[in-house]
């Protein structure tokens, strides 16, 4: 008996209405991962002036990149001759200036504060990850290389950066400029395989006191002019005196008032005519401003390392 085998159609439609049931059977759902920890995620620096005194970020932030620098440090004691000239001085310059921001004193265990003035040896150096323990052998090396060396300050200058948006207060180094530029050369080998910036070839070593924002592009008046290399640590825009010229906030230092703040066109030209005629002469003196110099720092980030020299 034949039996009659009827084929039966189906619209299109139907067949894909049939095709996307069976892929959704077939394939599961995926499920969704959950999200990293907070800790796990690296928070991009967002640069605030209003956070950092006004300050802005010269060069952009780039990850793996460590800002650094090399110096000298100078301790002035709380209770010796060079510390109450400074304060004087200090006071002195922001009556006449009240826009000057004087870098904060370093309190070890809370105890007396000091001013750590500093002597740039080196522009900023902008080191790969790698390369940190490189800029660390060879300021070791000429460490050990150098005999202790005696530093004293002469006169009060006003330096601009380079980039003419701060404007600095500074003490003149004067005797010891020979042994800083020393220092300073033994760094060029290593500087030009980096291809990083060499220091000034005829530099004016100093310790920044105090500094002001600038307003725009106007700069201090020409015969008055000296620009510097900005040391560049936000690390910088943060933390202690790492440069001479650039040292950060303590995170207890006051905030200062709004016309503290203030930009400025330049530094008043009459500051350091004031301050010369009334403080060179002890700033200058033996039992003021003689310090031993026994070691050769580098800041790289926020990490501060240092060398004895050779004695």
């Amino acid at each position: 008996m034949k039996r009659n085998l009827a084929l039966v159609s189906y619209s299109s439609s139907e067949e894909e209405s049939n095709l996307e049931r069976v892929s959704r059977r077939a394939v599961p759902k995926k499920k969704k991962l959950p999200g990293l920890s907070p800790s796990l995620i690296v928070q991009t620096p967002k640069d605030d002036p209003a956070l950092h005194q006004g300050r802005i970020r010269i060069t952009p932030h780039v990850d793996g990149q460590w800002a650094s620098h090399v110096y000298v440090s100078i301790r002035v004691e709380r209770r010796s001759a060079m510390y109450n000239l400074v304060l004087d001085a200090l006071k002195t310059a922001k009556n006449l200036e009240p826009a000057l921001h004087d870098f904060p004193r370093v309190d070890e265990n809370k105890s007396e504060k000091y001013f750590d003035l500093h002597v740039s040896l080196s522009r900023p150096i902008f080191l790969r990850t790698h390369q940190r323990d490189d800029l660390k052998r060879e300021v070791k090396s000429l460490a050990e290389k150098c005999n202790n060396f005696k530093i004293s300050f002469t006169s009060f200058s006003i330096f601009n950066n380079d980039e003419e948006t701060r404007t600095f207060l500074a003490l003149d180094i004067g005797s010891g400029h020979r042994e800083l530029k020393l220092l300073s050369d033994g760094l060029l080998p290593f500087l030009a395989n980096l291809r990083q910036k060499e220091y000034y070839a005829d530099p004016r070593f100093h310790a920044s006191i105090a500094w002001a924002l600038l307003q725009g592009t106007t700069s201090c008046p020409p015969q008055m002019k000296v620009t510097f290399a900005e040391p560049d640590n936000h690390a910088s825009m943060a933390e202690n005196h790492s440069s001479p010229l650039l040292s950060g906030l303590l995170p207890t230092q006051v905030a200062p008032s709004v016309n503290a703040l203030r930009p400025i066109h330049h530094l008043p030209g009459s500051l350091t005519t004031i301050l010369n005629e009334q403080y060179a002469s002890p700033l200058s003196s033996k039992s003021c401003s003689a310090f031993d110099i026994q070691e050769l720092c580098a800041k790289i980030g926020k990490d501060v390392f240092s060398w004895r020299l050779k004695g």
